[in-house]
């Protein structure tokens, strides 16, 4: 038997949407999504990761916005997880849309910059890399479980990260980033989660407020100059 998205959610879409582009998404959790992953850049290049695949009669497509991406084509997840640049942290699987905020973020040596929500460690590994370990990062996670897994693949991937076992809602306004890479904790309605009994109409609520709460937060501990930025854009775009 087919599954089905939950009413609420499909009302929701629908409302914000419209019928066409409900159908769309609806149509997208069904389908399944390709392996992709990362090139380490703190371990590995770009090339001998190629060179690997090809070895291993891999089939893979690059991705022409990051030149470090890669699709894969023939095999599974566990497949990949086999090969010693997996084992040795060359590579970090990882979703296309996942890669984007730090390309964005886009960290410049000796900045300052706080991932307020981190674990597992996709994102704030790949800041790393991006900087070439030269940016001064913190990592932020309140659970113990994924704080852990976090230091697992910070340690893995090489990356010199400050790691907190703190609620970053919590943390005090003395603090002050550069930057601040917040990819805040969702009900996952953009995944096929929304198939999973545990996702209800009020997990989207709760992740609405500790969204909110965190973007605050985030607002006050950045530099002044930078969010005076964030300040000119929303004025910008409430002027259009």
């Amino acid at each position: 038997m087919e599954k089905e998205v939950p009413k609420f959610l499909e009302e929701m879409l629908l409302k914000d949407y419209g019928e066409e582009l409900k159908n769309e998404i609806i149509n997208g959790y069904k389908k399944n999504k390709k392996l992709t992953f990362r090139v380490n850049t703190l371990k590995a290049n770009k090339e001998k990761i190629k060179s690997r695949l090809k070895e291993e009669n891999i089939i893979f497509k690059e991705v022409p916005w990051y030149e470090d991406a890669f699709i894969i084509e023939n095999v599974k997840e566990d497949a990949i997880r086999k090969l010693d640049i997996y084992e040795n942290g060359e590579i970090y699987l990882q979703s296309l849309s996942s890669m984007i905020p730090p390309l964005i973020l886009d960290p410049k040596a000796n900045e300052n910059i706080l991932d307020m929500a981190s674990a597992p460690g996709g994102k704030t590994t790949q800041i790393s890399a991006l900087s070439n370990n030269e940016v001064m990062i913190t990592a932020c996670e309140k659970n113990k479980i994924r704080l852990e897994r976090l230091k697992f693949n910070i340690e893995k991937q090489g990356a010199r990260v400050n790691v907190l076992m703190e609620d970053s809602r919590k943390l005090d306004n003395f603090f002050s980033f550069d930057k601040i890479l917040l990819d805040s904790p969702c009900s996952g309605s953009g995944t096929e989660n929304v198939y999973d009994k545990k996702f209800t109409k009020e997990l989207i609520e709760r992740s609405t407020k500790t969204q909110i709460e965190l973007l605050k937060k985030g607002i006050n501990i950045l530099k002044p100059r930078r969010r005076n930025n964030i300040f000119n854009l929303f004025s910008i775009k409430g002027r259009k």
